[in-house]
């Protein structure tokens, strides 16, 4: 009887079918104590991995049931096509054949998609190199790429995937992607509005029937995701209006037979518009009531409106925030007459119990230093939750202007009912900016032109500017670096050293020529979260080389001080900063004011600098923007204000539509600017949407007015040498290699003597 158990052997084929977990009477074996177990057919997987899925040991009784609940086990894995199990004498032996191994993924005929993006995709659905092939998942693969496609239009796309072995038990995957042609919107149609009309509620749209713009924004392309962006678009639009029982009934995507075109139908009812009559509070406000009421936006008397309860819910849940509170919760329940289509609210609130900051985690940084986001943050690890620090937190991320997206993400600590987690998401932004350039002229031969600029070098946080130009009339090299966290406290640092050799602009070829060549260093120290003063000192060094055709106004300069002046400046300054965003502002305020002293050196003078920015938001798509600046120099120890210390006006940053740098007064002899040591200037810009660019931020339409001018004596409003006036519109796209901002001004005040030059450009700042 011993002999056939040691001749009887059990087998199994699919793990899936039920039946083959079931022992066959025929093929039962007696339990028996195992002396051995040996695993046959292993390539890659750990010996390790099939003991450790065994229930039975050696040295324990082997059963049936034993048996079917490791052939189950090692199934389960995922890593065999077939598990058998054999017995020889008081061995039991584990067959196994494992699953070939995926060694390469490749894709062919994708132009919509980058393969990382792709390889991404396939990775979160189970296939990628090294893990084993399963023709299930080249199904769910398939299926998966598809999905891709069709989230951007491309309704006709085709997946072939080919299956290649090679050596090893391991094979190469290839799918072969026909992505047909993009299905766009052909048509939206909204029924069952009476109070606004369709054509007004589309432009609420991100989505529409297709632009001159398209091509950019894509609006034209159905995507699940922006529809229902739009639809709680459509449904804020109504409740803002007071419109409290506004519904979407159904929504209807049809695709045409050639998947094409498709059509989308939105089916709404807007009922009855309401108003508000009055609002309470409920529940346990930490005895502050009446600090809670002054947050309250909702306004009775008026037209119900969803954003200014929502604005009141959150302002209240974050001013819970500020005394620890992360887990308050605000509702406004609604009491509602629909006799009278009147509506009272209670705000019931619960502020939970305080809670503290476990851990603080940095997502999507693949560039910039943790360090770099983390110093400004304000909210710290295993402290108390505190709602202003973190929002003020945020902000200051945002305006490393190192990213494009800076969100918050608050989780509560599982097993816990006092931590929370923060996350904060970036979007990273290229902070970079390379020119390169060359040139050949008579005069100059070859010559090149070179310069990096760089934020966020390095992903440290520092800023790094590098200018070289081999030009014969303007040969110069310029570093600028600045450490914005100097010390560990945030003192920052900076350096400029620079070596220029040029020939000031003149339309009449002189030959002399001007030497200048110095550096500084400057620190900054923070006082408060939006206030820095800054304070440093230099040396410079001017060299008027005498030539043909030198100007009247360098002459004069050279006889009162000489051909050769040296200066130590020092520098005074103070800043603050509290706008919303460094990259696109929409609200806050920004404040600068810097002071030059010559107090060593041949020159002594004082120069004074001092500018205002104000963003307005006038909705959720238009801003105004507001700049005034504000420049005056003297010279000191009855010495003449230095010529080379001049402010200078015109052109982008100033008064659009003049020529950069050309206001104000001229040299006599060849009709340069030469600039004046008081200046004003100011600008208005209201900031829109660029047609047919729907809602991106990155691409705007601004229309302005810009008035300025600089001066040799003293402020002149009015008159020939007054201020000059501008208006125009421009375009600022924020675009790869930084700010690009385009404009084309009419002067509105002007003399005969002033350079127009109506079309402008730069990649830099704002205004």
């Amino acid at each position: 009887m011993q002999k056939q158990f040691n001749q009887f052997k059990l087998r199994t084929v699919c793990a899936i079918v039920a039946g083959l977990f079931a022992v066959n009477t025929a093929w039962a074996v007696d339990p028996f104590t195992v002396k051995d177990i040996r695993v046959e057919g292993l390539q890659r997987v750990e010996p390790g991995t099939v003991f450790a899925s065994l229930p039975f040991r050696v040295g324990e009784t082997y059963s049936d049931d034993k048996g079917s609940t490791a052939i189950r086990t090692l199934f389960g894995l995922g890593l065999f096509k077939d598990v058998r199990l054999e017995v020889n004498g008081d061995v039991l032996v584990v067959i196994v054949e494992e699953r070939p191994t995926v060694a390469d993924v490749e894709f062919v005929g994708t132009r919509e998609f980058d393969k990382d993006v792709l390889k991404k995709a396939l990775r979160d659905a189970g296939i990628s190199d090294g893990q084993p092939f399963d023709k299930a998942l080249a199904d769910k693969a398939e299926q998966e790429l598809k999905r891709q496609y069709i989230n951007k239009s491309l309704y006709g796309v085709e997946v072939v995937t080919t299956v290649t072995p090679i050596e090893r038990n391991r094979v190469n995957l290839t799918f072969t992607v026909s992505e047909g042609d993009v299905a766009k919107i052909k048509e939206i149609q909204i029924t069952g509005n009476k109070v606004f009309s369709e054509p007004a509620l589309l432009k609420l749209f991100d989505l529409d029937t297709g632009t001159w713009l398209s091509w950019y924004t894509k609006s034209d392309r159905y995507a699940r995701a922006k529809l229902n962006a739009d639809i709680e678009t459509l449904r804020a639009y109504y409740l803002a209006r007071g419109y409290l029982e506004f519904k979407v009934d159904s929504t209807q995507v049809a695709i045409s037979p050639d998947k094409q075109s498709i059509s989308i139908t939105l089916n709404v009812t807007e009922g009855e518009r309401f108003t508000v009559s009055g609002i309470k509070l409920e529940g346990n406000y930490l005895g502050k009531e009446e600090e809670f009421k002054s947050l309250i936006t909702i306004k009775p008397g008026q037209p119900y409106n969803a954003d200014q309860v929502a604005e009141t819910t959150k302002a209240i849940t974050e001013y819970f925030g500020s005394f620890g509170f992360a887990f308050a919760k605000v509702e406004a329940v609604p009491e509602i007459d629909r006799t009278n289509n009147r509506v009272a609210f209670s705000l019931q609130a619960e502020p939970s119990h305080r809670a503290y900051v476990r851990r603080i985690n940095v997502a999507g940084n693949n560039r910039t230093r943790d360090e770099v986001v983390r110093r400004e943050f304000r909210q710290l690890e295993s402290s108390w939750y505190d709602g202003d620090k973190i929002r003020l937190s945020r902000d200051r991320v945002d305006r490393l202007g190192f990213f494009n997206e800076v969100a918050l993400e608050t989780q509560e600590v599982a097993g816990t009912s006092d931590q929370v987690d923060l996350t904060l998401n970036v979007v990273e932004k290229p902070t970079g900016n390379l020119q390169l350039g060359a040139g050949y002229s008579s005069a100059d031969n070859v010559s090149l032109m070179f310069g990096i600029k760089q934020e966020n070098v390095f992903g440290s946080g520092n800023y790094l500017g590098i200018e070289v130009n081999t030009s014969t009339s303007n040969r110069q090299l310029v570093i600028n670096t600045v450490d914005p966290y100097f010390t560990a406290d945030g003192i920052s640092r900076s350096i400029d050293v620079y070596d220029r050799t040029s020939t000031p602009l003149t339309g009449q070829g002189g030959d002399y020529k001007l030497k200048t060549r110095g550096a500084s260093i400057r620190f900054g120290v923070p006082f408060t979260e939006t206030d820095t003063v800054y304070f440093g000192t230099g040396y410079e060094s001017l060299t008027i080389v005498p030539g043909t055709l030198l100007p009247v106004s360098y002459q004069d300069y050279a006889n009162t001080f000489g051909y050769t002046t040296n200066s130590i400046p020092l520098t005074l300054g103070w800043s603050r900063d509290n706008r919303d965003s460094a990259l696109v502002p929409t609200t806050g305020r920004y404040q600068r004011l810097y002071a030059d002293w010559g107090f060593g050196g041949d020159i002594r003078f004082l120069r004074t600098n001092y500018q205002i920015q104000q963003y307005i938001p006038l909705n959720k798509q238009f801003t105004l923007a507001l700049n005034g600046e504000l420049g005056w120099g003297k010279g000191l120890n009855g010495q003449a204000y230095p010529l080379f210390k001049n402010y200078y006006s015109g052109g982008l940053g100033s008064v659009r539509g003049f020529q950069q740098g050309s206001l104000g007064p001229r040299d006599s002899a060849d009709d340069a600017a030469v600039g004046g040591p008081k200046k004003i200037t100011l600008n208005a810009e209201v900031i829109a949407p660029f047609p047919g660019a729907g809602n991106d931020r990155t691409l705007r339409l601004y229309g302005f007015v810009d008035a300025g001018n600089v001066f040799k004596n003293r402020y002149v409003l009015n008159g020939p040498n007054g201020l000059r006036a501008s208006t125009g519109i421009g375009i600022s796209w924020i675009s790869p290699v930084g700010p690009l901002r385009i404009a084309y001004a009419v002067p509105l005040r002007k003399q005969a003597s002033d350079k127009i030059e109506r079309l402008q450009f730069q990649i830099g700042t704002s205004f």
